[in-house]
């Protein structure tokens, strides 16, 4: 998807925008972040041992004039490097809320990680939940925006009167 059409849905003047990065997928994501002197969060909570900083997630404050903003918005489409989203809360409101989400629990009791920051997840994982459970994942979040599956859309997840509603906006045709 191209760079200003993405922006054109990314970007509303009443709402914050961020994203979910996986340090896995994106090369170099903490110098690329401290570099670029955003607004940023290790998802992870607590002091991480040196090789699980560049596998970590992170939260990260888009701005509309950011250079890093325009750099994953234009290369992170088919490539699985997170997700996007539009808030009106804060940066430390949504870093706690996200926090909260990294483990979940099997059936019987035992944690497993949630990598709900891959789109690959989120887009499988939202169509399975009940009402509680988007309530619960979509917290003060807006809207959920995903590559689709083959990197060329935008996929939008939304709450609407407690349902998911999921729309896709694909690229313009010049």
């Amino acid at each position: 998807m191209e760079l200003q059409e993405a922006r054109k849905h990314l970007f509303d003047p009443t709402t914050r925008l961020f994203s979910v990065l996986d340090g896995v997928m994106v090369p170099d994501l903490p110098n690329k972040l401290r570099e670029a002197s955003v607004p940023h969060y290790c998802v992870l909570p607590g002091e991480l041992p040196p090789d699980m900083i560049y596998a970590a997630p992170y939260l990260v404050y888009l701005s509309p004039d950011s250079k890093l903003a325009d750099w994953i918005i234009s290369e992170s489409f088919g490539k699985s490097w997170g997700i996007f989203f539009q808030s009106r809360r804060s940066m430390l409101e949504m870093r706690r809320h996200f926090r909260a989400l990294h483990q979940v629990y099997d059936e019987r009791g035992n944690p497993l990680k949630f990598r709900y920051y891959d789109p690959r997840v989120l887009t499988s994982f939202l169509p399975t939940c009940n009402g509680g459970e988007l309530k619960t994942l979509f917290g003060d979040v807006d809207k959920f925006f995903v590559e689709s599956t083959d990197g060329k859309s935008l996929v939008i997840h939304r709450l609407l009167n407690g349902k998911l509603e999921t729309s896709t906006i694909e690229p313009e045709v010049k």
